[in-house]
């Protein structure tokens, strides 16, 4: 008999994401795979998520991204639109293994085109990691 893969404490990660005290948040890729535990931490650190037809500038926006969800660029350039000057991009996605899971070097590329720039990756949950991304400066 496997043991279960140890839970994440999702309190935990809403500190470690620094989504307490953000005024507004966007979520963009909701789907019925999403890490509903993480979901909850986060409304209640932040409060409702904004939709991502909102037109709101935001101070982050949480990005669930999966492989076959199309042009990762497309996505963050999405992502990035409605981010305020000190905003970030948390890219969620599918742990090594899982269905929809995406190469790091995918996402780094995609990450650079995007104009943006990766500073931290963590253990977001059971099934998925959240890589944390800023606009790049010149």
């Amino acid at each position: 008999m496997n043991a279960p893969s140890s839970p994440v404490d999702s309190s935990s990660v809403v500190q470690r994401l620094g989504l307490e005290g953000v005024e507004s948040v966007m979520e963009i890729g909701f789907d019925t795979d999403v890490d509903a535990t993480l979901r909850s931490a986060v409304v209640e650190a932040v409060g409702e998520l904004l939709d991502e037809d909102s037109d709101e500038i935001v101070g982050a926006v949480i990005l669930w991204c999966r492989e076959e969800d199309g042009d990762l660029v497309d996505l963050l350039l999405d992502a990035r639109d409605p981010l305020a000057d000190d905003g970030v991009v948390w890219l969620l996605t599918p742990k090594a293994g899982r269905p929809g899971h995406i190469e790091p070097a995918d996402i780094e590329e995609s990450t650079t085109l995007a104009g943006l720039k990766s500073t931290k990756t963590l253990n977001a949950s059971p099934d998925w990691v959240a890589s944390r991304m800023v606009v790049a400066r010149r």
